[in-house]
């Protein structure tokens, strides 16, 4: 149908055109890219089992639905996502305010104008990208912003008594008529404002100033809601929560890969970083662990969650740390090195919440704790376990590394600023780490070998087999008795 052509009722008429709900829209389109084997929603990782299920479902049943998860779950990115599911065009009467659909007016506008043109009503095509409206719930809203009020401008302009319905300005709720409308943590709407939304959901009445309209409104609701905010700073109330059909619970990724395509997906990189500063695949793999680990820490609040943009912030701080030791070494290009994760802390301490013992650490000690808890939880599965009690004659796969750091009388230092040259010659001096990588990571790729080498370093120091000291300038690294023995 080639829409440009259909100016008037009447030319719709003529083409053929079934007007339908919003909710059927959603529904047939979802049905054809089912039966098509299409992914319905693009770009979102790590729920194909399980929220996007129950979200085609919801759909397919017409609901309203309510996303309940906490911060950072890609509940606002589904939500607008939806669009995808609607008619590219869909008509309107030319000048209506809440979107009327030619064949079914609501408006008085609307129905005077049929009224009046007959076949000549100008006709007008609303695109599906201008058919989302979104709402943040913040207690300063109002029953007038999202339903409407009398307008006494309105009303001197066109001379009219307040007693004429054409005085009503219409809130967000009644000019999103026809469209996907999203309230943002809808917990945080003020009890009063949700008891306005009861009869919009169920029989489409809305009241303005003891106006009472029959405007069944035509509109797919979509709610976002975090489980904190039941109990924190408000809570939905129980009519309205009978009233949405479906509530669908969204949560964080559950494996690393996922974590990590979606952290490489969102994360802002210019094309200089990309192309100049290379990241290890380990390095990568520890990001993500560093945001399960805090999703388990202690010193975290649980209930507040930790957002996904956690990670995706941390690896822009971890390349833009590396970008900025190249620049002042001198070098076009680097590779990212553990000590780089030291850069991160700053996009660690905004985004958790603590609790009490957390607040008694520190915000930043916590986050330097988070790094070496996620390099013991991945040690394992790279090098082999570190036993905690084992028997003096005991050998491991670590002895000449550690007696090579019992027999160097000063500490081994790793500078930040030093040149990928002079990084890779120190790593070098100590012989032990190749043969330990040769034996137990044989096919590392050549460009993440310096990385995997001061991971050993780290590791060894998280199970207490090295000492590890921050200074000013980096980096020391010392065999824990070493400097006692040599003392004495």
């Amino acid at each position: 149908m080639n829409i440009e052509s259909i100016k008037t009722l009447g030319e719709l008429k003529q083409s053929g055109f079934n007007s339908k709900s919003i909710k059927d829209e959603l529904r047939d389109n979802l049905v054809q890219k089912i039966k098509n084997n299409e992914t319905t929603f693009n770009g979102v990782h790590g729920y194909q089992n399980t929220v996007i299920p129950e979200l085609e479902r919801a759909i397919l049943s017409r609901h309203n639905i309510n996303l309940l998860g906490l911060r950072g779950q890609a509940k606002t990115r589904l939500a607008r996502l939806m669009l995808n599911l609607l008619d590219e065009y869909i008509p309107i009467v030319e000048g209506s305010e809440i979107n009327d659909d030619p064949f079914n007016p609501l408006s008085r506008y609307a129905k005077e104008r049929i009224k009046e043109m007959g076949d000549k009503t100008p006709i007008a095509w609303l695109h599906r990208s201008e058919r989302f409206a979104e709402k943040l719930a913040t207690p300063d809203v109002t029953v007038a912003d999202i339903i409407g009020d009398v307008d006494p401008i309105k009303a001197a302009n066109l001379k009219l008594s307040y007693a004429d319905d054409r005085v009503i300005h219409y809130g967000m709720i009644p000019r999103a008529n026809r469209c996907i409308f999203v309230i943002n943590e809808l917990p945080d709407l003020q009890a009063r404002i949700q008891v306005a939304l009861f009869n919009i959901l169920q029989e489409g009445d809305i009241q303005i100033r003891g106006f009472k309209l029959r405007l069944p409104l035509d509109m797919q609701f979509l709610f976002t809601a975090n489980p904190e905010d039941y109990t924190n700073r408000g809570s939905i109330v129980t009519p309205l929560k009978d009233r949405i059909g479906s509530q669908i619970l969204t949560h964080y990724p559950i494996d690393i890969e996922t974590a990590r395509t979606i952290t490489e997906q969102e994360a802002k990189v210019v094309e200089n970083q990309k192309s100049n500063v290379l990241v290890p695949d380990l390095a990568r793999d520890l990001l993500e662990q560093i945001v399960f680990e805090a999703r388990e820490s202690d010193y975290i609040d649980a209930k507040s969650g930790v957002s996904a943009r956690l990670s995706i912030t941390a690896l822009e701080n971890l390349m833009s740390t590396a970008e900025r030791r190249a620049l002042l070494s001198g070098q076009d290009k680097t590779t990212v090195r553990l000590s780089d994760f030291l850069g991160i802390i700053p996009s660690i301490t905004g985004k958790v919440e603590l609790v009490y013992e957390g607040e008694q650490e520190g915000a930043a000690v916590v986050a330097y704790n988070l790094i070496g808890e996620a390099i013991k939880s991945l040690f394992v599965e790279y090098f082999p376990k570190i036993e905690k009690l084992k028997k003096q004659e005991d050998e491991t796969p670590y002895d000449d590394l550690i007696s090579w750091f019992f027999n160097r009388k000063e500490g081994f230092e790793l500078v930040d600023q030093l040149t990928d040259d002079a990084y890779t010659s120190l790593l070098n001096e100590v012989t032990p780490l190749d043969e330990l990588l040769d034996k137990y990571q044989p096919i590392v790729e050549p460009s993440d070998r310096n990385f995997v080498k001061e991971f050993v370093l780290w590791g060894l120091a998280e199970y207490k087999q090295l000492s590890k000291h921050r200074f000013t300038e980096g980096l020391q690294f010392k065999d824990p008795y070493g400097s006692f023995i040599s003392g004495i």
